[in-house]
């Protein structure tokens, strides 16, 4: 591990890996105008593992953590953030609302690694919640009731990922990522052919553009590999409080991208619950570093 304070370039570098993880969500819609949504996913994981997986060699992690991670990420999330994100919420309110994985993360610590919640923690589920709520009390446009459990099913299936995660040590995250794709692929496909049938994913192969294509590639290779490669790369040269607070602009980018590429609106109320869900999850992030440096 290098400095505490990153030069420039790799600032830089940390600015590129969130902007791409937060227009990712417009990238998302794009390709879903075409492919079913569990089709869309089992294509992305699929790219994701092959051929990638010939460079980069088995993490040394039990197969069955492999496993769970990869449902949960693949299916329990991205599946579902899909399905959500066809018709039931906006990319942008997306953006912000999977960014509740960090309070779901936060409470599953709390019951089931016997992490004691601190004060500064609770405030900031507090704050994430009152964002919820806000978008909540506006449902029927941008997002509709079901959207917004989906997008928070998601987030907790993400949550469950990073205590799984976490339980496999020090690993190569972007080899830990690839090798989980496989587990991800065959459920996705099966419940692909199940929900959607063959039809609709004959169509959609049929019907997809380049553009389409592009974005299943963009999903596997910028979103998936060049953004775990990248920030896994950071993390081993700085110190992670130098580096996640970056994390932290990825529902700006997606808000900005989704309102300035689809014309989504930000009235008030939109604005004020991602300033309550940012102000929470910054104040989770950043406190304990603040009271650090203090002490």
């Amino acid at each position: 591990m290098t400095t505490a304070h990153p030069p420039w370039r790799h600032l830089l570098l940390a600015l590129a890996v969130v902007a791409v993880w937060g227009t990712n969500f417009v990238v998302i819609k794009a390709a879903l105008a075409h492919l079913p949504p569990l089709l869309f996913a089992t294509l992305r994981y699929a790219i994701a593992f092959f051929p990638v997986v010939l460079l980069l060699r088995k993490p040394a992690v039990p197969w069955r953590n492999l496993a769970a991670y990869g449902v949960l990420i693949g299916v329990g999330q991205f599946g579902v953030l899909y399905i959500a994100m066809r018709s039931s919420i906006s990319p942008g309110l997306a953006s912000l609302v999977i960014q509740t994985q960090v309070f779901f993360t936060i409470v599953l610590a709390m019951r089931l690694a016997r992490e004691r919640v601190q004060g500064y923690q609770w405030l900031a589920l507090a704050l994430g919640a009152a964002g919820i709520g806000v978008i909540g009390a506006h449902t029927g446009g941008d997002a509709t009731v079901a959207g917004l459990l989906m997008v928070l099913a998601a987030a907790f299936s993400w949550a469950c990922a990073n205590i799984v995660s976490k339980r496999a040590g020090q690993v190569n995250m972007l080899a830990y990522v690839v090798w989980s794709s496989a587990a991800a692929v065959p459920p996705l496909l099966a419940l692909s052919l199940w929900v959607e049938g063959w039809p609709a994913i004959e169509a959609g192969v049929v019907n997809a553009d380049a553009a389409t294509w592009a974005a299943v590639v963009w999903q596997s290779v910028g979103n998936t590999l060049f953004g775990y490669a990248a920030w896994g790369w950071l993390l081993s040269r700085h110190p992670a409080a130098s580096i996640t607070p970056m994390a932290l602009l990825v529902p700006v980018f997606g808000m900005a991208a989704s309102s300035w590429w689809l014309g989504e609106s930000l009235p008030g109320w939109k604005l004020l619950a991602a300033a309550l869900v940012l102000c929470g999850l910054a104040l989770n992030v950043m406190w304990p570093r603040w009271r650090a440096r203090v002490a």
